[in-house]
């Protein structure tokens, strides 16, 4: 009689470790942190540790954006819809990215209207757009303008940035599918992917959220735009 073997679902084990491996480097950020906020009182080292400090959180962002891929495969990409008010929501996105500000010398402008408040998943968002101030800051110049309104019942949160623009093949791939990223190459739009597919999770009656992305601006640079109905 032949023994069964069960058979191992490679993706689970495969989200597991990624969850691991996420909370690890989510503890590796907060030392490095650390240290920058030592460096800077030194005087010393401030850039490579900034430097650092990017590449471990775009690493943290694509585990991310693993786990959430993997959920929605799952049909169970998990929202926490709740009711957060914009000006607490860009504090606590710029507080978390205030070292790479000002270690690259960015000139921030945050507008938003008064007392504006939305419905959205709070997390996830944050890490949308984390992620994008953080390309943002990299591939701009000296200015970032944040601003956050409301218009014809959607939420719309911009980030516009002095930076050489969008490349043309990333201002299509908001329209791609999953399949259709290019894995073989450095920049696969997997962080777009990722952004739309958080947009679109945000549902209300007939309406779901949406991104877009443009060159201009008033900065003349990269112009991102997340709409959350």
């Amino acid at each position: 009689m032949k023994q069964r073997k069960d058979k191992i679902d490679f993706s689970s084990v495969l989200a597991a470790a990624v969850h691991d491996m996420k909370n690890s480097l989510s503890l590796m950020i907060q030392s490095i942190e650390e240290l920058e906020s030592t460096l800077r009182e030194h005087g010393v080292g401030i850039k490579e540790a900034a430097s650092i400090h990017y590449q471990a959180a775009r690493l943290n962002t694509g585990l991310i954006q693993l786990l959430s891929l993997y959920r929605t495969q799952l049909d169970n990409l998990p929202l926490n819809i709740d009711e957060h008010y914009l000006d607490d929501f860009i504090d606590d996105v710029v507080a978390y990215n205030q070292n790479h500000i000002n270690t690259r010398g960015i000139d921030l402008t945050i507008e938003q209207e008064e007392d504006l408040h939305w419905y959205f998943d709070q997390d996830l968002v944050n890490v949308l757009i984390s992620d994008v101030i953080v390309n943002a800051i990299r591939y701009g110049k000296h200015k970032l303008i944040i601003s956050a309104r409301e218009v014809n019942n959607m939420l719309e949160l911009i980030i516009e940035d002095d930076g050489p623009g969008y490349p043309d093949k990333m201002l299509d791939i908001t329209k791609a599918e999953i399949s259709q990223l290019d894995i073989s190459t450095g920049r696969t739009g997997l962080g777009l992917f990722f952004a739309r597919l958080i947009a679109e999770a945000h549902v209300s009656d007939d309406k779901k959220g949406a991104i877009e992305l443009a060159n201009g601006g008033r900065l003349g640079g990269g112009v991102f735009a997340l709409r959350l109905p």
